[in-house]
């Protein structure tokens, strides 16, 4: 007996599950509408998980201020930890502060440091306003979710999906190692060449960080 399979998803799409490409579109569309009037913007991404007081997430408010005072808008997942601190240095530096909120069902509540907010129940239609409406991307210190980030925008601009734009992984200490295995497993291996290490810089300077961006970017 054949059982149909349940691969090729276009063929078992049911009413309610096309009723859902509506509330794509509809997401996708509100995102757009949410954010086609914010200024030249930088998404920072970072762990949920760390702390107001901590020195990461303080250097994280002053990297903020210092990207605000350049006249950048900041973007992050709206949420609590680094994505907070993103939103706060800009927010009382008296700049533009969006976030992207996604509705989890843990560690994703929303900080009260933005004057932008859209709404996401979709990951993938997030990740599309980080590239769409950003001209640089700041990865501090994180998670999955930080990789899943960082990790999409570098295949983009290898692949020349997207105009290629500054990336910076905001910790030595932290991204160092993830470096090292790229070139010692990932190049040596010829999985990727040694220019696509060229698509990012690694700093703990906050100076180096905006004038790295502002050297890429025009406001």
């Amino acid at each position: 007996m054949i059982h149909r399979s349940k691969q090729y998803l276009i063929d078992d799409l049911s009413i309610h599950e096309s009723w859902r490409l509506f509330k794509i579109m509809s997401e996708i569309v509100d995102g757009f509408e949410n954010l086609s009037e914010i200024g030249p913007a930088v998404s920072m991404f970072g762990s949920a998980r760390v702390q107001p007081g901590e020195a990461l997430y303080e250097q994280t408010v002053e990297l903020s201020k210092a990207l605000s005072d350049a006249g950048f808008s900041i973007i992050t997942g709206g949420g609590p930890g680094l994505m907070e601190a993103g939103n706060k240095g800009a927010f009382e530096n008296g700049g533009e502060s969006i976030g992207l909120h996604i509705h989890l069902p843990m560690e994703q509540q929303n900080n009260p440091y933005m004057n932008v907010k859209s709404e996401f129940r979709y990951f993938f239609i997030r990740k599309l306003m980080f590239i769409k409406y950003a001209l640089a991307y700041v990865a501090l210190p994180g998670g999955y979710g930080t990789l899943d980030e960082l990790s999409e925008a570098l295949v983009l601009i290898q692949t020349h999906r997207i105009k290629p734009f500054p990336i910076v992984l905001f910790g030595t200490e932290f991204w160092g190692g993830l470096v090292d295995w790229f070139r010692d497993q990932m190049v040596t291996n010829k999985f990727c060449k040694a220019e696509d290490l060229d698509l990012f810089i690694v700093t703990d300077d906050i100076a180096q960080v905006v004038s790295h961006i502002k050297k890429h970017v025009i406001v």
